[in-house]
């Protein structure tokens, strides 16, 4: 079975998150993607442990490099440039990182190389963008969650703000830009030309805010902080029961809401016309939240979990991850892979989320050591034993 990518080849010039999870997506449906690193240390991500494999591969570089192939090339060099370009000249699909302007000097921009490869889709990924007056600063996901105003929601209401756990921007503009590509070598089927996309991490870290951006668009207040609740629905939030337990409600229409009201032994406030509907439940949150706090603490979470579904009502656990990894429909929708490492070891990873019946992701290998596929994608590329070895003599592989 093939991949849906099959036969697209993708140079992966990018580093850390942003750019990778871009490279694993396209890997994953089948493209051939040849990570190109700097040779002695690679990918910055290698390193950044513990935890790590035993071989020292930190965990952190195995999210985003599943099925690539690792060539390493100093690209400050001629002939690191030479070795890029001889590969770009066949690629359908170029990803890169660097600062704006950073490869021009290089001759590995995205004029030089479409001259040589006018079907070449050409992808940038920076913080902000390829013009405009942060064109030339460095992007940081953290800083572009502030910035973005995705911190300025999140977090307790009446506390600082928070950033998401995990680099959410980056792996937005990753979700985006691979979504771009795909469109890109759909648009040159009819063309036969490729394009330059310009991905920035402010961009998709402003889009992806959604309902909360259209919030001020429409109703010109600054959305506030909410901690665990919903800007537009009430009671959509956490709450504690007996013990030490928490849950979160979902409650999204009036009939779940008199569903509530009913278990926790208070009626009467679904006919409350302060409470009767969704926009007066948002508009009187302060007085209403604090009779199901009270309610909830009567009995503990999995009893009002149990109740609450056989209502009809929305719920559920807060799990850490290693109770998100045994929940039985994780581990029903197979989740959580192993590939065989270099030494034969199990290499534990996590799925690609996507369900395609004919073309189903392919997991055709771990993440590559560096340096793994240097000498054999050089020889394809037409390089003899003699040039290999008097290419790495000079450090420029």
């Amino acid at each position: 079975m093939t991949g849906a990518l099959e036969g697209i080849k993708v140079l992966d010039l990018s580093r850390v998150l942003a750019g990778p999870w871009t490279g694993q997506l396209l890997a994953d449906l089948g493209a051939e993607v040849i990570k190109v690193e700097r040779p002695g240390c690679g990918d910055d991500t290698r390193q950044w442990a513990p935890p790590s494999l035993p071989d020292g591969t930190a965990a952190y570089f195995l999210c985003a490099n599943r099925g690539k192939k690792s060539l390493t090339v100093d690209i400050a060099k001629p002939e690191g440039q030479e070795i890029v370009r001889r590969l770009a000249a066949d690629a359908d699909v170029l990803i890169e990182n660097y600062k704006v302007g950073g490869l021009a000097k290089y001759g590995l921009d995205y004029a030089s190389l479409a001259e040589l490869n006018p079907r070449l889709v050409y992808c940038s990924v920076t913080g902000f963008g390829q013009d405009g007056p942060y064109a030339q600063m460095a992007g940081y996901d953290y800083i572009v969650q502030g910035m973005s105003g995705l911190m300025s929601i999140t977090g307790p209401a009446d506390g600082e703000p928070h950033k998401v756990g995990v680099a959410v921007t980056d792996l937005f503009t990753g979700l985006y830009a691979a979504n771009a590509i795909q469109a890109a070598l759909w648009a040159r089927q009819g063309s036969g030309r490729g394009q330059h996309i310009d991905m920035a991490l402010f961009d998709c870290a402003l889009a992806m805010l959604a309902n909360v951006n259209m919030n001020w668009l429409v109703g010109g207040g600054v959305p506030p902080r909410l901690g665990n609740a919903h800007p537009n629905i009430v009671p959509y939030q956490v709450f504690k029961c007996a013990g030490d337990g928490h849950f979160i409600l979902a409650c999204g229409n009036d009939r779940q809401f008199r569903s509530v009201c009913e278990l926790i032994g208070r009626p009467e406030l679904a006919d409350d016309p302060r409470f009767a509907s969704n926009p007066q439940r948002v508009a009187h949150r302060d007085v209403l939240v604090p009779f199901l706090t009270a309610g909830f603490l009567a009995q503990p979470r999995d009893a009002w979990l149990a109740q609450l579904d056989q209502a009809g009502v929305p719920c559920g656990p807060i799990n850490t991850v290693d109770e998100a990894f045994a929940d039985p429909q994780i581990r029903h929708r197979r989740m959580q892979i192993e590939l065989p490492g270099l030494d034969g070891e199990a290499v534990p990873l996590v799925a690609c989320p996507i369900k395609l019946s004919d073309t189903p992701p392919q997991y055709r290998d771990a993440p590559p050591r560096l340096g793994q596929h240097t000498d054999a994608l050089l020889e394809q590329a037409g390089y003899d034993a003699e040039a290999i070895a008097r290419l790495r003599g000079a450090g420029v592989i």
